[in-house]
């Protein structure tokens, strides 16, 4: 049997953190600590561990800070490269857009990662996974949190669906040709999903597990106590 290689992993950090300002006017959100470690540390231990060897970080807002704390990625097992984007940065599929020279061969799907939250999901499955034929992406799921009015998408046999109760956990699995025909430049991920969940061509899978979305300064807060029991 052949030996699938890692796919190549994205941490999403070009974000402003508004919501946690005044924090983020000196400091990016990925680097605030959680259990005396950086979020976007948590992340790149849990990926090299899971078998990832090469990650592509994107910035926008105070990235040579994250550049500084996380080098070429020696300290973590891996090799980092960075995807600088311009002041106010290019939105999700956009940042992607312009990375995907860094994160795939054209065919090869990648992982996703955002870098403001805080899970012990086990990204070894997601490292090696194969999308079946014609699929595009691959989500990962959680509950609902109390903070949000409403979920972002449904679950109906192991499709993912545009309408239901469970919210995306920013983790994800895509195929580069989700974004077929894209230029670098501002863009927002949800439409390309929404368009490719119309058409059946999205999984995903619900985790039940450990799951912080770190938006707000309360919310850091709770995490941090929460690591410290």
């Amino acid at each position: 049997m052949a030996v699938v290689a890692p796919h190549k992993a994205m941490i999403l950090a070009a974000g402003r953190g508004n919501r946690l300002r005044p924090l983020t006017d000196v400091l990016p959100k990925p680097l605030m600590e959680v259990g005396g470690q950086a979020l976007i540390e948590h992340h790149l231990l849990d990926l090299a561990r899971a078998g990832v060897t090469d990650v592509v970080v994107n910035h926008a807002w105070l990235g040579e800070k994250i550049e500084a704390k996380l080098g070429a990625g020696d300290a973590y097992g891996l090799q980092i490269q960075y995807s600088p984007e311009p002041e106010g940065g290019l939105e999700t599929a956009g940042g992607i857009v312009q990375a995907l020279p860094k994160l795939t061969d054209g065919s090869t799907p990648f992982l996703v990662v955002n870098g403001d939250v805080l899970t012990d999901y086990d990204f070894a499955g997601l490292a090696k996974m194969a999308l079946p034929d014609g699929v595009l992406a691959h989500l990962v799921l959680v509950p609902t949190p109390a903070f949000k009015a409403a979920g972002d998408f449904g679950l109906e046999d192991g499709r993912v669906v545009a309408e239901g109760g469970w919210t995306f956990a920013g983790i994800s699995v895509l195929h580069p040709s989700l974004f077929a025909g894209l230029t670098p430049g501002f863009e927002p991920l949800a439409p390309l999903l929404r368009q490719a969940m119309a058409a059946g061509k999205v999984t995903g899978e619900v985790y039940f597990g450990l799951w912080d979305d770190i938006g707000t300064v309360e919310r850091l807060e709770a995490a941090r106590r929460h690591y410290q029991k």
